[in-house]
């Protein structure tokens, strides 16, 4: 067998540069990527289009239809009434699919309904601030909103708050789910630590 010493320099050489190459393209290969469902600075422009709530105020538009078109209040129970239709499920939906939903329904009873689904006034959007704060509250938002939105809103903290302890319940179905929410770490410079963006029905509970 031929060894390493008895080989010809350039060969050494081509053999340890062609080592270099495949060592980086392997390395290129398995830089690490963001998942597809990561949240980035466009997650919420992506993700967060608006879906209708109790207490939300609709405007439903049929074309040529003024029967059936009206502005209609979300019951407590997500419904609304609409004539021909009586009650219709419309919480979690957004305006765009509950044009869809109305649209199929209607076409039972119209050739090629035209609907327009807009929210005139939302106010289903409600988080609640409690315990060791300023001023505790259930407050009514507009907008994307996260925890010190909230916070900056009920606050300032009272004297013996436990700002390493907060948390966030959030409704899950019949459950509650507990998130925690350590106020110094998300203010840290590192900023490694999340600000968690609100959800309708969220309660900040400040220990």
């Amino acid at each position: 067998m031929t060894s390493m010493r008895t080989l010809p320099g350039w060969v050494v050489t081509a053999g340890f540069v062609l080592s270099l190459i495949v060592t980086g393209l392997a390395a290129a290969q398995e830089q690490p990527r963001a998942p597809s469902g990561a949240l980035g600075s466009g997650a919420v422009a992506m993700d967060g289009a608006y879906k209708i709530g109790p207490d939300d105020v609709l405007d439903i538009a049929v074309w040529n239809n003024p029967a059936v078109s009206r502005a209609v209040p979300v019951r407590p129970d997500g419904k609304i009434s609409l004539p021909l239709l009586n009650d219709v499920p419309v919480a979690g939906l957004t305006p765009m699919q509950l044009r869809d939903v109305l649209t199929t329904k209607l076409a039972e009873f119209m050739p090629s309904p035209e609907v327009s689904v807009i929210v005139r006034e939302v106010r289903s959007f409600n988080i609640s601030v409690v315990g060791e704060i300023r001023n505790p509250g259930r407050y009514e938002l507009k907008g994307r909103t996260t925890v010190l939105d909230a916070l900056a809103r009920s606050g300032p903290f009272n004297d013996f708050a436990s700002r390493g302890r907060i948390f966030v319940l959030r409704p899950n179905g019949t459950a509650m789910k507990r998130i925690p929410f350590n106020y110094g770490k998300v203010i840290a410079a590192d900023g490694e630590h999340e600000n968690i963006v609100l959800q309708p029905g969220d309660i900040v509970v400040v220990p």
